[in-house]
């Protein structure tokens, strides 16, 4: 996280965030309060009740009407001139919001932050605190902190975009989330050097100051900032801002792997199941079962989903959590940039295999299948042993890497004239001394890992001869460079074969 100079300034112009009006209604010392009820500090008794769930405000009809465009018309076009009392449960921000707002009606200082501008914003917006009825109004000056001194700095502009999420549709309609997004991509996107920094999620690499330690020290002059610096506190964004963010981070000409590589970063914190494999094939007796844990401290910030994959008698039900890890994994998968080797091999067969178990939109499984084929000389078989969740049939997915291998020959097929492809995976076995300096191609690691899928599932005794024999033939002669991974997999379903026909006739 950082800020800039400019940021310091705008905080030193606004006082700190400290917000007063200029009224000449009812002096008060402040608000005073006593269990769920308000009171105002004053020798006039209230005339007036607003009642927000269970907090009572015991107001006085003149200082809000005066500064309230929505008070004002329903205290004086109600049809009852005795009216003293008005229940507003559906106000943005919620009491804390009304609250601050009915002080600054009072003329008392309010205290701007991060935390609560927002609720503020939209409350104002909603009680129509407008220009229309006193110069300097709520809106007016809760906009010029948003933009002034909000949108300057990287800490705040997370902490309100996070406030944003119990602020729907209000806080989108009023483009707080919009420009929050565009602030907090523009400095993803910024050159850091010279701007001090540190971080508000990060929980090592680098021992960044405090906040208010900063001053005139600039750890950017003195370490090197990593291109991922912004990763963890974008991380714990609702995934629709994510979403928002990482787009206008792409529209900014962010580098895909940069942009692939926040994705994934993402995708482990809130879909754990990523990288923790609690499902084995055949596990009939169990339930799903998904938490939502989140705990803060220390100026950290950690949540997830935490799965435990595995299959109901009851196919048909669909817990809440499992409807947001669906739409999470949706969410992802469209913004993941088209470049290939933008994420990893690894990432999309697990996310995949997320999919499939959470029945996410068949046409995105599509899409994730053919990024894995345009990456599949990358994965491992560990990767591939994805657990088939339809009963009766073989314990692996055998069809979904059927699957893969014709969207990788479609996509080898399609790069045939394409100049020869220098990816990551190539860079990857350069690195790895393979014997006599040769480097295999695309198609003949693939057939490798197919031979060595194929020793793998021919085990099962459900694997029929015509779903091996499909497989085993799906690669050209000619993508095999030695027949031996190939003759293993036969000898091992035939020896698997033979050993459940002995056991059929005993």
């Amino acid at each position: 996280m950082w800020e800039s100079e400019s940021e310091s300034a705008a905080t030193h112009k606004y006082g700190g965030g400290l917000l007063t009006s200029t009224n000449d209604g009812v002096k008060t010392e402040g608000f005073v309060q006593r269990g769920h009820s308000w009171y105002v500090a004053t020798d006039i008794p209230s005339d007036f009740l607003v009642q927000i769930g269970e907090a009572n405000f015991h107001l006085h009809k003149y200082p809000l009407v005066s500064r309230s465009g929505k008070l004002s018309r329903v205290i004086y076009e109600s049809h009852d001139p005795d009216l003293n009392k008005i229940v507003m449960d559906d106000i943005p921000g919620g009491e804390e919001a009304f609250e601050l707002a009915a002080k600054f009606c009072y003329g008392i200082a309010v205290d701007l932050t991060a935390g609560n501008i927002s609720g503020l914003r939209c409350a104002a917006e909603y009680l129509e605190m407008t220009e229309d009825l006193e110069e300097g109004n709520l809106i007016f000056k809760a906009e010029a902190f948003l933009s002034y001194v909000v949108l300057s700095s990287w800490r705040d502009s997370i902490v309100v975009l996070k406030s944003c999420e119990k602020l729907s549709p209000w806080a989108e309609n009023l483009q707080i989330v919009r420009r929050c997004s565009e602030s907090i991509a523009w400095k993803a996107c910024a050159n850091p050097k010279g701007i001090r920094w540190s971080y508000t999620g990060r929980t090592a690499k680098i021992s960044s100051p405090k906040w208010n330690d900063m001053k005139d020290s600039s750890p950017s002059r003195n370490q090197q900032v990593p291109p991922d610096w912004w990763f963890e506190d974008a991380s714990i964004l609702r995934i629709d801002h994510f979403v928002r963010v990482i787009t206008a981070i792409k529209v900014k000409g962010m580098r895909f792997e940069l942009v692939g590589a926040s994705i994934m970063h993402y995708a482990t914190k809130w879909l754990p199941g990523l990288i923790s494999d609690t499902a084995t094939p055949g596990d009939e007796a169990s339930n799903c079962s998904l938490s939502n844990s989140s705990s803060s401290g220390g100026g950290s910030w950690k949540s997830g989903l935490h799965m435990v994959v595995t299959r109901t008698k009851d196919d048909n039900t669909s817990s809440l959590q499992a409807k947001e890890q669906r739409m999470i994994i949706e969410s992802l998968v469209s913004i993941i940039p088209p470049q290939k080797d933008s994420v990893s091999c690894s990432f999309l067969l697990r996310l995949l295999r997320m999919a499939i178990m959470l029945k996410v939109a068949p046409a995105l499984v599509t899409e994730l299948e053919k990024r894995v084929g345009m990456q599949f000389e990358q994965a491992t078989l560990a990767d591939l042993l994805i657990p088939s969740y339809n009963k009766g049939e073989t314990m692996y997915d055998v069809d979904l890497v059927q699957r893969l291998l014709e969207h990788f020959i479609v996509q080898e097929q399609t790069e045939s004239s394409s100049p020869s492809r220098n990816s990551f995976s190539d860079k990857q076995h350069m690195g790895m001394g393979m014997g006599m300096g040769c480097i295999l191609n695309a198609k003949a690691r693939v057939a490798r890992l197919v031979d060595s899928y194929l020793t793998e599932v021919s085990r099962d005794r459900n694997l029929s001869l015509t779903k091996f024999q499909v497989l085993a033939e799906a690669l050209p002669e000619s993508a095999r460079t030695c027949d031996d991974g190939l003759y293993r997999a036969i000898d091992s379903y035939l020896k698997a074969s033979c050993s459940h026909h002995k056991e059929g006739k005993s």
